[in-house]
């Protein structure tokens, strides 16, 4: 740990959320003389602090730790490249332009890389009036069904949640060509192009 990179890392955000060392202070219950100490990279919060300190400056515990944030490029609007988390505990779905920190049920969460559907693993898709009506022989049991059915255009993510022991069948607007992504509980994220 770097208590000088660290100490700039507090100034910094303390500062982003408009608050003086002795408005941090009482809301870690310290003195401001310690948040100064640490500031200056004179030493660092004590361990039982650290949980508190990353809730009120609203930054993960590592990255405090670390003493840098480590920002994502700036990164054009193309939705097709979006990264999918989702928890394997409850099955939570978080949808991304770019990498990020995720965690759900106290579990970090990794992307999901979908893999290429062929043949059968295929979704059925008819245009029906201006919408792709999409259905699949998939089971849909409480054990192995898909939870989600999405499409990514250059611009757009459309999500439909689907639910176990109903067919899958749903709708989403022709919005343009793309690609089509369907997550099975037991098999993992797959696509297709539209």
């Amino acid at each position: 740990m770097d208590a000088g990179k660290i100490g700039k890392l507090i100034s910094e955000l303390r500062k982003e959320k408009h608050m003086t060392q002795r408005a941090l202070a009482e809301r870690l219950l310290v003195s401001d003389k310690a948040v100064s100490k640490w500031e200056r990279g004179l030493g660092c919060p004590d361990l039982s602090l650290l949980p508190g300190l990353s809730a009120v400056l609203e930054v993960d515990l590592e990255k405090l730790l670390a003493g840098e944030l480590g920002e994502n490029d700036i990164i054009g609007g193309n939705m097709k490249k979006s990264k999918f988390y989702i928890c394997p505990s409850c099955g939570n779905v978080v949808a991304a332009m770019a990498d990020t920190a995720v965690s759900c049920c106290g579990k970090k969460l990794q992307a999901v890389e979908p893999k290429k559907a062929e043949g059968d693993e295929k979704l059925k898709v008819e245009i029906i009036e201006n919408e792709y009506f999409i259905t699949a022989d998939h089971p849909m049991t409480r054990e192995h069904y898909i939870t989600f059915v999405a499409l990514l255009t250059g611009d757009t993510l459309v999500l439909r949640k689907q639910y176990p022991e109903w067919d899958l069948q749903t709708r989403i607007p022709t919005l343009a060509h793309g690609r089509l992504l369907w997550y099975c509980s037991q098999h993992g994220l797959f696509y297709q192009l539209l």
